[in-house]
């Protein structure tokens, strides 16, 4: 039932954002979602240790995230690298084919959210569930050098002066022509925390070539600058002048920062502006755990919505720690505020 044509172009986000009335939403937090299916993630390779163990799980969290209205799912890619897998002792081409999978899945969840929904024919079945047929995106998440690391440092951007674009280009490379390779509609780099790291995701795409459009979402601590100290307006700038990125903004940064960051991209950028905040619970990196009771509930973070889209965000949904029922509440929300694209059910 994939009835919808978006062409994979730098022109993608703008056609899928025409069809979808000028707003989209994106799903929420995978790990917290997948503990709560019965997944243990006690490990450097987090909610990709799923690929291994438990790809059922993904699905269903992927499926979750459809009926609660997401217009995008992320893969749980996030946490996957080549070099984390042959920690493990993956070979390479074991690897690459549990990148892959991560790709797999949610194309899977997809295609089995559009088989219900051809047949329901109210939009949902009485139990909540958004059973509506619409375009949807499947993003295939590239996380940053920090999460490989597995230490928190993706919350610091402090990788240390041996670290160079060349050097981080070189560990991403052959990862993301895998993931491009799988048939994402788009590679989402995500929690990019310093600049070298933007310039390192905007060079390889050029460099190879690579067909699937992308977007770049940064993460800040203090509501001015990524989470390194560099200057988000330069980060911004990079993803700007790279044609294949097709979107730019905001991830695992708290709402109450939001608002000034997008004004702040806004400065440097035409492309559509992705905002996909946690729920501002603070991560105690030493712990390897979220720190309870410091976030806002689901109703403040979704009253901050309809502010994000006035001012500039096309595309809203939720990060560390947001559930499907964050995600329902944006859904609503952006329903509330505009129309459904003409010709959408």
């Amino acid at each position: 039932m994939e009835t919808f044509n978006i062409p994979a172009t730098p022109s993608l986000m703008k056609e899928f954002l025409r069809q979808m009335g000028g707003t989209a939403v994106i799903d929420g937090g995978l790990a917290t979602e997948l503990e709560l299916h019965g997944a243990e993630l006690n490990d450097p390779l987090w909610s990709a240790k799923c690929l291994l163990t438990s790809p059922h799980l993904i699905r269903s969290v992927h499926l979750d995230y459809l009926e609660a209205g997401a217009d995008i799912i992320i893969t749980a890619s996030y946490q996957a690298t080549i070099q984390g897998f042959e920690a493990k002792g993956f070979s390479r081409e074991q690897s690459e084919n549990l990148l892959k999978k991560s790709v797999d899945i949610a194309l899977e969840a997809r295609r089995i959210y559009y088989e219900r929904c051809s047949k329901s024919s109210s939009g949902g079945t009485g139990d909540g569930r958004i059973l509506k047929n619409r375009p949807i995106l499947v993003a295939a998440s590239v996380g940053s050098y920090g999460a490989y690391l597995a230490d928190g440092s993706e919350y610091s951007g402090c990788y240390g002066e041996a670290m160079t674009v060349n050097a981080l280009k070189e560990f991403h490379r052959r990862r993301v022509q895998v993931l491009a390779e799988a048939g994402p509609d788009i590679i989402a780099f995500e929690t990019v925390p310093n600049k070298i790291e933007a310039q390192a995701f905007a060079e390889l795409l050029e460099e190879e070539h690579i067909k699937i459009p992308a977007w770049l979402t940064f993460n800040s601590k203090d509501g001015v600058n990524v989470v390194s100290g560099d200057s988000l307006l330069q980060c911004a700038s990079i993803a700007e002048s790279c044609k294949q990125v097709v979107a730019v903004g905001i991830n695992c940064t708290p709402p109450r920062f939001i608002h000034d960051l997008i004004l702040a991209i806004k400065k440097v950028t035409t492309k559509p502006i992705v905002i996909y905040p946690n729920s501002g619970e603070r991560y105690d990196a030493d712990r390897k755990e979220w720190v309870e009771n410091t976030g806002v509930s689901d109703e403040d973070f979704v009253s901050y919505v309809n502010k994000w889209c006035e001012i500039g965000a096309s595309l809203v949904g939720g990060c560390c720690r947001t559930t499907p029922n964050t995600i329902k509440a944006i859904y609503r929300a952006l329903s509330d505020r505009s129309p459904a694209a003409p010709g959408q059910k």
